[in-house]
């Protein structure tokens, strides 16, 4: 069994982590005080490539795979999570279901210049009465001889109120429950399509979080994506995939705060000596890298099972289970071992811990990471 990367692996890892500590990290503390959408930042890593990695050259990818995302979106996080989540929004859950369901006229259209980091992506699932359950969507898609007529709202919607590509959801007949929920690309500039209200959140506060209002708002048949009575496939197979996005920004703000606390107890003196001599502070120490390294392994086995092409649904909700739970623990140790300091924004690690938090909610709770490991393991037996 081979567990380390490859040599290109390596020297992605390091080219992302060489950006993300030049021109993420120096920022992060600002865009996070000032809400502030981090639009230079983005377009430089866009210049990279990391908005196409994962996908093939032909639709304007930057190759590679499942593990690669992992290591990119990993790097983003430890510098400034918000930047990975505007990332990762686009990566996975705007261009996944377009590259897995979407026709050939649609991928040149709208995967292409969201893999070359022109346009933003985001994903509309969410809504105030379907949160993890999908079937119980009120978004409406009403057939037209020339389109649909979509009427709702989505709400807390990630790079809503900077992306100009949405892969949105609604039900053609709500009597079918999850069997009548159909996909749809929404542009921007669609005629009945708004922003709504913007969140004000406790963390990753330079990633938007937003209500779509979509209000009489016609969609060309030709913008459905995939059948009718397909969304609810899409919407999971893409939650599915995009699990290991969020394990590996847990992974991120895990290794950050990790850092950030050996560094600290190093240099900190108490009673004579640096508090990184005390057994308790050692332990603290022990644990969090233990999590964190048992978290990647997690991730990466789970990213190298979807790369195969073999059944990763139950390892990728262990991972993002393990990573997005060690990312609290550990980012709640780090509080602890800075002491006072820790709970004052001059020091990274209070932000690294309000950061944290969404990991366990967003993209599947905690709870229905269970259940679906469950569900798997019991389907297995």
């Amino acid at each position: 069994m081979d567990f380390s990367l490859t040599e290109d692996q390596k020297m992605l890892r390091a080219m992302v982590r060489d950006f993300a500590e030049k021109e993420l990290e120096p920022i992060a503390a600002e865009i996070d005080e000032e809400a502030r959408f981090p639009a230079e930042s983005v377009q430089k890593a866009a210049e990279l490539g990391l908005t196409g990695i994962g996908y093939p050259e032909e639709y304007g990818g930057s190759g590679g795979g499942t593990v690669e995302q992992a290591i990119v979106f990993e790097e983003l996080a430890r510098a400034c999570a918000a930047t990975s989540v505007i990332f990762v929004a686009t990566n996975e859950l705007a261009a996944y279901p377009l590259y897995a369901y979407g026709t050939e006229e649609q991928k040149q259209q709208y995967l292409v210049p969201l893999l070359k980091g022109d346009k933003l992506g985001a994903f509309g699932l969410t809504e105030a009465g379907a949160g993890s359950d999908v079937a119980a969507m009120a978004m409406t898609a009403a057939r037209q001889d020339n389109g649909y007529i979509l009427n709702g709202n989505k709400i807390f919607i990630s790079n809503g109120a900077e992306a100009d590509i949405i892969i949105t959801f609604a039900t053609v007949d709500r009597s079918q429950g999850y069997r009548g929920v159909t996909a749809f690309i929404v542009e921007k500039a669609t005629p009945g399509f708004s922003v709504g209200k913007h969140e004000r959140k406790m963390g990753i506060r330079a990633a938007s979080a937003t209500e779509l209002v979509f209000e009489d708002c016609l969609v060309p048949v030709e913008n459905r994506l995939g059948d009718e009575g397909r969304g609810f496939r899409i919407a999971l197979e893409t939650i599915d995939a995009s699990r290991l996005g969020v394990a590996a920004q847990s992974l991120g703000i895990a290794q950050a705060a990790f850092e950030k606390s050996l560094s600290y107890s190093r240099e900190r003196q108490q009673f004579g000596q640096s508090i990184a001599s005390f057994q308790a502070i050692q332990w603290m120490l022990a644990d969090m890298a233990t999590q964190i390294d048992a978290a990647r392994l997690l991730t990466h086995r789970a990213a190298f099972l979807k790369d195969q092409g073999l059944p990763f649904i139950k390892e990728s909700s262990m991972a993002k289970l393990y990573a997005a739970e060690t990312a609290m623990f550990v980012t709640t140790k780090a509080v602890q071992i800075h002491g006072g300091y820790g709970y004052t924004k001059d020091f990274a690690v209070e932000r690294y811990f309000r950061d944290a938090k969404i990991m366990e909610i967003y993209e599947g709770t905690s709870e229905m990471q269970r259940m679906t490991i469950a569900r798997q393991l019991l389907r297995d037996d």
